[in-house]
């Protein structure tokens, strides 16, 4: 293992990384507003269907002659390299979508620190947005192992305060709240639940980027294994303590400003000591080292999945150069510009949602070709979870958003429309070059033949 290399550390921060920092504080909220009590249940259930698409990406890698994430499993599993390069781009986009979201709560909790909200009549969230994926770009584009030892820190961390955050919570509820704690068992009975954990599954993302970073990684196939199953869970039982222990102490908090929901629960919670100040201060603190590390694992990991495409013909050139050595600089800094854009303009729901749904899809996917793949009844059983838990999230989501979110809704399918478009013409490219060629020489002909060519 050279000093380059990530190991299972490394690679478990980068997984979590991508994962805590917008469940906790961009989908905690949503989730809650749609089955409060019963929070919990919807993040397990979530974490359970990732888990068996995580079996599923563990699987194909294992038996893949080329080490590359969904791409290269389309790829070998299905033979189509149009498919594989739609769910390339599909993913592309999802991943600056969710960055982009990351910033704008980066960017909304520093201002709950003391940042002005505006500065000579402009609001500052947009600047302070593009400066927060300015700055991991350029830590990114110091080299693997900086960005590597920076995710350890940053996840060390948030996940100690997160913890110790749901421990001080269940002291408070038990010992000082006098009110029994409130699981919503009803509520499981109810479809909310399973429409909540479609919401929450774009927290469950994040680790399966490290499948595009296995050049990085030391001894990747057994590396990458065990990071995933230590970080799906992981990241299920810090969902679930957080949730839990917001849902209890801070109910209204999730309904009228949920991003900021977790500083109220902090505050209740060390109110007995007079700490409640410092609580908001800490878990704001909190907040920016999981936006950061959530920003700084997508980033990284999405450059170095877009160098594998570039390798296979399946982005343009001009977006970087296929040998160079790590991310190609071009592309991180077209990805980082991308991300900054969409993070300035403030409106991401409609792309947030794209994300999830994109997430969903290939995730379902790749769960789809594992169980084609099967051998045994672990890897029968496992990827069918996998593939039908996201073939009922799909419909669920979109259920979800033309009842709660009708503008939402169509925005979601005229993006979606427009990127399946934009696709097809970059994929379809050749085929549609010798349509318009073949057109113009049929042109050319029928205009000699009826004398009109003078």
């Amino acid at each position: 293992m050279s000093d380059s290399d990530l190991g299972l550390t490394e690679g478990v921060s980068m997984a979590l990384g991508g994962m805590i920092g917008g469940g906790i504080y961009a989908v905690l909220g949503v989730v809650a507003q749609i089955t409060m009590t019963a929070t919990w249940a919807a993040f397990v259930l979530a974490g359970v269907v990732a888990m068996c698409a995580g079996y599923s990406y563990n699987r194909l890698n294992a038996k893949s002659d080329t080490h590359g994430g969904s791409v290269s499993f389309v790829q070998q599993y299905l033979g189509n390299s149009t498919v594989a390069g739609m769910v390339g781009w599909t993913l592309l986009f999802g991943y600056v979508g969710s960055m982009a979201m990351y910033a704008f709560a980066f960017a909304e909790f520093a201002i709950t620190l003391g940042l002005p909200q505006s500065v000579a009549g402009l609001p500052i969230r947009p600047l302070v947005s593009v400066l927060a994926v300015a700055g991991f770009v350029g830590l990114n584009l110091l080299g693997a192992r900086t960005t590597g030892v920076a995710e350890n820190v940053l996840v060390a961390l948030k996940v100690a305060i997160l913890v110790g955050f749901g421990v001080l919570g269940l002291v408070y509820a038990f010992g000082y709240s006098g009110q029994p704690l409130r699981l919503g068992f009803g509520r499981l009975t109810t479809v909310s639940p399973i429409v909540a954990a479609a919401i929450s599954f774009v927290a469950f993302q994040g680790w399966q980027l490290l499948f595009y970073d296995q050049e990085r990684i030391a001894d990747p196939v057994d590396t990458i294994r065990k990071a995933v199953y230590i970080s799906i869970p992981a990241a299920v039982v810090v969902y679930v303590l957080v949730g839990v222990v917001t849902v209890n102490l801070a109910p209204q908090a999730l309904t009228s400003h949920p991003h900021v929901a977790l500083k109220d629960a902090a505050s209740t919670m060390l109110s007995p000591w007079g700490l409640g100040a410092a609580g908001a201060v800490l878990l704001s603190v909190s907040a920016l080292f999981s936006t950061g590390s959530a920003i700084n694992a997508t980033l990284f990991s999405a450059a170095h999945f877009a160098k594998g495409m570039l390798t296979d013909d399946l982005l343009p050139d001009d977006l970087g150069d296929a040998d160079a050595d790590g991310a190609p600089e071009r592309t991180m800094l077209f990805i980082g510009g991308v991300t900054a854009a969409f993070s300035a303009v403030g409106s991401l729901g409609a792309i947030t949602s794209f994300a999830s749904l994109s997430f969903i899809l290939v995730f379902g996917g790749m769960s789809y070709i594992a169980f084609r793949q099967r051998e045994d009844t672990v890897s029968t059983v496992l990827p069918a979870v996998g593939t039908l838990g996201a073939t009922a999230f799909f419909p669920l989501m979109l259920y979800n958003l033309y009842n709660r979110e009708p503008n939402t809704f169509y925005t979601v399918l005229v993006v979606a429309v427009v990127v399946f478009a934009v696709e097809l013409l970059y994929f379809e490219r050749s085929y549609l070059e010798r349509e318009v060629e073949q057109l113009d020489v049929t042109d050319t002909g029928l205009t000699e033949t009826l004398g009109l060519g003078d």
